[in-house]
This record gives structure tokens, C-alpha cells and sequence, in this order.
């Protein structure tokens, strides 16, 4: 028997160190095949986890819902004919609708092949602004989950938690949601959660089966006008859903619609200060956009590289071992391109 876990998350939510840590503590012993779908061209993430003697498979030629869901049982097929693992673990990408992740995964079930659970990690800092900026994605994460994990609750006070669970239990009343710092669980107990074995929830029950509707109330026997509100100090109105602003979480997009990634392989050198110092700058909306995600692995001065992670007030930068070449990965809403490139002196595309 293959058991499916997928780990859905909004972009720099923490899927990838949360994986690493089950690999380490709650997979022991199985079989595992991970399998990855970037939003973008350049993939990074398959470097992090190649460390840790995963077989990877990288799709990188758009988001989960617009590519995955055509090839995607032909990748299975694949991957369960050649490694016939105990587990294949899916992190799709940040900006997917896990909607259509289970969707995909449900044609390909069998006897031999079942989908043990569908996690959200949720960075618990940050729901509030995603859930208001970009809900058609981030809500749809949230709800079709049997587990939501939260990112980076620790030191965070019990009121502000308290707050966070309210507004994921507005989405989603029956996954088990784990607060608790991750360095205080074993992955068991976390696999435990995820694998459906503590949640009532079944899949086949999901709402997927309807997320092409339109996601607002609407009274479909008169013509009204409803608000829509995707920002602190703007709203508008709207009839049948029929929205032009791609931002708007009351009508339905595909990832590619809202969200835009550009990178780059490049041999250029930076030290780790000066990447830093670029980090910090993506900060500034005005000026580069919505940069909701900065990603890399790049040659630095001193024969080592640079691994950097960004997401919107916080970054992580550190020396790694080598790789065959550099390559930095930015990922945003309506982010401005040539500014970006100028930044790092390397023309991403997208």
C-alpha cells in the first residue's frame, strides 16, 4: 500500500522545513518519494531536500491547478512503477489550490493507492493579511485541509493564537489545527495528525467539487450588487461576480491570473551581507511590488553558497554546500521586474 500525504501552504509558510523534519523523525524506515510542483521556472527547492536522499520530481512549468492536474497521473504512474515506495509525500505549489491537488489525487487512488491526509501549514503571523489579500487561494487551503499546522507560534501571545483560530475555524470547523511550536512535537505526533487519524474529516467530502462556483452568497433569482472587500481602504461593487480585479477573492482565478514569478540561473557572486541587504529591500512595496516570495541557492566570495530565504518582514540567509549553479527564483503580485533584476544585477525573467 502507497500512502499520499500532501502538505499545502501558502508561499514561505514552511512545507519544506516541516517535510525535513517528518523525513527525520516521523518517516523513518519508509520508502519515501517526494514530489514538488513550482510555481515558476526555476526550481529551488529541490536542492534543499536533495540533501536529505529523497527522489525528487520537479514540475515547474506553472501552478498545481493549471498544470499538475493533466500530468499528473502519468507522474504518479511513474514514480509508483519505479521506486514502489510506502509513501509519496506532494508539496504542491504555494500558491495551488489544494482543491484541486485532492482532486487529482483521487483519480488516481486504487487498492494499492490512497490519500492518507492533506495538510495546510499556515505561517500564524501572516493569515490575516493573506486571507485579506489573496483569499481565493489562501481560503481554499485552509478548507479543504484535514490538518492545519501553524508556522512560527512561538513566543506569540495566547490571544493573538486565539485570534488565528477563529478566523481558520471561519474556513474550516473540523481539521485538527496544531499550534504548539514545532521544536516542542515529535514528527510522530504531527504524522499522526496529518495521516487523518485524529480528524473526522473524509475525503470525497471536500468542497472541491464545487470551486468553480462563485464563492460569495449570491441570490440567483435577483439581480443585486454586493461589496467586495480585498483591501484596508478600497471597495467596490459588483454584479454576479463578475470582477475585474484579479485580486479580489470573490471571483475564481487560476494562480497564473494573479500571481507572477521571475528568476534566473546566474554564476554571479554575492556575500552574504549583500544579499541581506537585497532581502531587506523587497520589503519596499512602492517600489518592487508585492514580493511575497524570494528564494535561492548562489556563489558566494568565499567558495561556498548562499542560501537565502525571503517572505514579506523576514529572511533567512546562510552558507550551504556548492551546487552546479546559481539560481534565484522571485515570486509576488504585480511585482516590477526591472527593478527586481537591477536589485540583484542579474535580468530575471519570467
Amino acid at each position: 500500500m502507497t500512502k499520499i500525504d500532501v502538505f499545502s501552504g501558502f508561499l514561505g509558510a514552511g512545507k519544506t522545513t516541516l517535510i525535513k523534519k517528518l523525513l527525520k523523525e516521523a518517516y523513518k524506515g519508509e520508502k519515501v518519494v517526494l514530489i514538488e510542483n513550482e510555481f515558476g521556472k526555476v526550481g529551488i527547492d529541490g536542492g534543499f531536500l536533495q540533501e536529505a536522499g529523497v527522489e525528487i520530481t520537479e514540475m515547474n512549468s506553472g501552478c498545481i491547478c493549471c498544470s499538475l492536474v493533466g500530468d499528473f497521473g502519468k507522474a504518479m504512474t511513474e514514480v509508483i512503477e519505479k521506486f514502489n515506495p510506502d509513501r509519496i509525500l506532494i508539496e504542491p505549489s504555494g500558491v495551488g489550490k489544494l482543491s484541486d491537488v485532492i482532486a487529482a489525487v483521487e483519480k488516481v487512488e486504487s487498492d494499492n493507492v490512497k490519500i492518507s491526509g492533506a495538510a495546510t501549514v499556515a505561517d500564524a503571523t501572516k493569515c490575516k493579511m493573506y486571507m485579506k489579500n489573496f483569499g481565493e487561494f489562501y481560503d481554499n487551503q485552509i478548507a479543504n485541509a484535514n490538518a492545519i499546522i501553524l508556522s512560527r507560534t512561538s513566543g506569540m501571545a495566547e490571544e493573538k493564537i486565539d485570534e488565528i483560530i477563529a478566523l481558520l475555524r471561519e474556513k474550516n470547523a473540523e481539521a485538527i489545527i496544531v499550534t504548539t511550536p514545532w521544536d516542542m512535537l515529535d514528527g510522530k505526533k504531527i504524522l499522526e495528525v496529518i495521516d487523518g487519524s485524529r480528524s473526522p474529516m473524509q475525503f470525497g467530502e471536500h468542497k472541491h467539487e464545487h470551486h468553480h462556483e462563485h464563492e460569495c452568497e449570491h441570490d440567483h433569482e435577483h439581480h443585486h450588487k454586493h461589496e467586495c472587500e480585498h483591501d484596508n481602504e478600497h471597495h467596490h461593487e459588483h454584479e454576479h461576480g463578475e470582477c475585474s480585479d484579479p485580486e479580489c477573492s470573490c471571483h475564481h482565478h487560476h494562480a497564473d491570473e494573479v500571481f507572477e514569478s521571475i528568476g534566473a540561473e546566474t554564476t554571479k557572486k554575492f556575500t552574504k551581507a549583500e544579499i541581506e541587504e537585497k532581502l531587506s529591500a523587497l520589503n519596499d512595496i512602492e517600489k518592487y511590488g508585492k514580493v511575497l516570495r524570494a528564494k535561492g541557492i548562489i556563489a558566494s566570495d568565499a567558495d561556498r553558497f548562499i542560501y537565502f530565504d525571503f517572505v514579506p518582514g523576514e529572511a533567512d540567509v546562510r552558507e550551504g554546500d556548492p551546487d552546479v549553479i546559481g539560481k534565484l527564483c522571485v515570486i509576488g503580485s504585480k511585482i516590477n521586474h526591472e527593478a527586481i533584476s537591477e536589485l540583484f544585477g542579474v535580468k530575471l525573467k519570467a
